[in-house]
């Protein structure tokens, strides 16, 4: 008889898989957890959701369409009215002033329009790898894993990765998936981790996966913080 101490853990091609399974399982649709309408209110949604929740900024981006929900109007809007609306998403004068400019380089640059590639987004102010991910994975649908440290967090939960920072998360978890599957994972990781695998409310050694993944940790994860 196997018991529980016995059980040998996964490797990691049978941890990924198990990961996968049982993302679709739960998580069969991956709606974008942003309201949107195109590229440029998603753009703008994915820079305020820094250091601040989605539901939050949910909240505050119908207010901030009031004010102008395109690059053309959003460039004539005083960054300080910009600032009063987004203060609750926190970071306000660093986001207002980003999404002023990038707002005036899209009209200048880009005819209004928000450039489908990576590096003429992250040359954008404001845009980080991990938002230009974002917004290439879900507006444009070009396969994308962006990482951010909460993806981080689960991934080495899982032992999908032993990387010390988002960007080696990145590289470990884009050899591990085919590209088609980027961009739902990157979702499905997210709702996970909201649902089951929080950040105090399991250690490594709590929520479902955690435990298929690891059957005999009996203390918490240490967590290579990004």
């Amino acid at each position: 008889m196997t018991t529980p101490s016995s059980t040998p853990n996964l490797t990691k091609t049978e941890r990924a898989d198990l990961v996968f399974k049982t993302l679709n399982k739960h998580y069969p649709e991956t709606p974008v957890p942003l309201t949107h309408q195109d590229p440029y209110t998603l753009l703008v949604a994915v820079l305020l959701s820094a250091q601040c929740t989605d539901e939050r900024v949910n909240k505050i981006t119908p207010l901030l369409w009031q004010l102008a929900d395109n690059p053309f109007d959003m460039q004539h809007v005083p960054v300080e009215e910009i600032q009063a609306v987004i203060r609750p998403c926190g970071l306000s004068p660093r986001k207002s002033k980003a999404i002023s400019v990038l707002s005036q380089i899209l009209v200048e640059k880009y005819n209004g329009q928000v450039p489908q590639n990576f590096e003429a987004l992250e040359e954008l102010p404001g845009v980080g790898h991990k938002t230009a991910g974002v917004v290439m994975a879900q507006a444009f649908g070009v396969p994308a894993f962006p990482v951010d440290t909460h993806i981080h967090r689960l991934a080495q939960r899982w032992g999908l990765t032993n990387g010390k920072n988002v960007v080696q998360t990145e590289k470990d978890l884009k050899r591990l998936y085919p590209k088609e599957q980027w961009n739902k994972l990157h979702l499905q990781i997210i709702f996970y981790g909201r649902e089951f695998c929080t950040a105090r409310g399991c250690d490594g050694t709590v929520c479902p996966l955690c435990k298929a993944c690891y059957p005999n940790r009996k203390r918490a994860k240490i967590i290579k913080k990004p």
